[in-house]
């Protein structure tokens, strides 16, 4: 994990055995929306240091599957109580949103 004061940078990669993959889709896994979405609220938690309490998720928005056993980054930018996401492989963006924290939570 690498990180600036407002930005952090997280490696991911989910295994061909994570219990979700077996019915998303069977003969056919991809990683489902809400296990980048586990994964991201975990890298945050891990980042900030504390735990997170979610208020929202808006603009959410997934533009490419993600493979078991394929390498992507997790970006976090911390703008006030917003938490901003993209999922990257390579360069291809995967995914991203807006998480609404409770400022509670902030360090």
């Amino acid at each position: 994990m690498t990180a600036a004061p407002d930005t952090c940078l997280v490696a991911l990669r989910i295994a061909q055995s994570h219990p979700s993959l077996p019915g998303h889709f069977p003969g056919n896994p991809i990683v489902p929306g809400v296990v980048l979405l586990d994964h991201v609220l975990q890298a945050a938690q891990s980042w900030l240091g504390t735990p997170v309490t979610l208020q929202s998720l808006s603009q959410v928005k997934f533009m490419q599957p993600l493979l078991p056993e394929q390498d992507a980054q997790i970006e976090l930018t911390l703008q006030a109580t917003q938490l901003r996401f993209s999922v990257r492989r390579d360069s291809q963006l995967l995914a991203q949103g807006i998480m609404q924290i409770d400022t509670g939570t902030l360090p």
